[in-house]
């Protein structure tokens, strides 16, 4: 990348003329479990599919930007077999990601042990640049890092293409 700032996330997602496809391998991301949408969500809250004004927010206006322009976006989670309380919230509300026009697929773990996969969560746009997501142990943000080296590009495209083919659709995964 020849810039020594990298892009946004929003400028990487705004350059997109074809694809831009996310892999999420962790069980639980920070979250507050005192207050916020996790936490009502632990209360019994949950996203009424017919009331869209009272989930729709800007990360939904971007995805459905972006769709929009002719964008595919994918999403794949690899996830414990059973799920972690926080992948039953995410799985919850993936509805709303999905009436965005994301395409949301799920894989148990146990059919992901002969895939390589990257060391961390990543964004491949284009299939040319990457943005890996770092972590910390507690699932808070470390920062994304931008990189467009050919060899995490194929293997990130390789992962995420491997992946796709196996999980399931979202309206096809059920959560036990």
């Amino acid at each position: 990348m020849p810039s020594s700032v990298p892009p946004s996330f929003r400028e990487l997602l705004g350059d997109c003329t074809e694809s831009a496809v996310h892999l999420e391998m962790r069980d639980a991301y920070a979250v507050d479990y005192e207050s916020g949408p996790f936490a009502a969500w632990r209360a019994g809250y949950r996203h009424d599919p017919t009331d869209r004004a009272s989930w729709w927010r800007p990360w939904l206006d971007l995805v459905a930007e972006t769709v929009s322009r002719g964008v595919s976006i994918r999403r794949a989670r690899i996830v414990s077999d059973p799920v972690s309380e926080y992948i039953r919230y995410e799985h919850s509300g993936t509805f709303t990601n999905v009436a965005a026009g994301e395409q949301v697929r799920w894989l148990p773990r146990r059919q992901a042990s002969d895939i390589a996969l990257p060391g961390n969560d990543f964004w491949l746009f284009d299939g040319r640049v990457v943005q890996w997501n770092h972590f910390a142990g507690d699932g808070s943000s470390q920062g994304p890092e931008v990189t467009d080296v050919p060899g995490a590009v194929k293997l990130c495209a390789g992962a995420f293409e491997t992946v796709w083919e196996r999980a399931l659709p979202h309206d096809e995964y059920t959560i036990r």
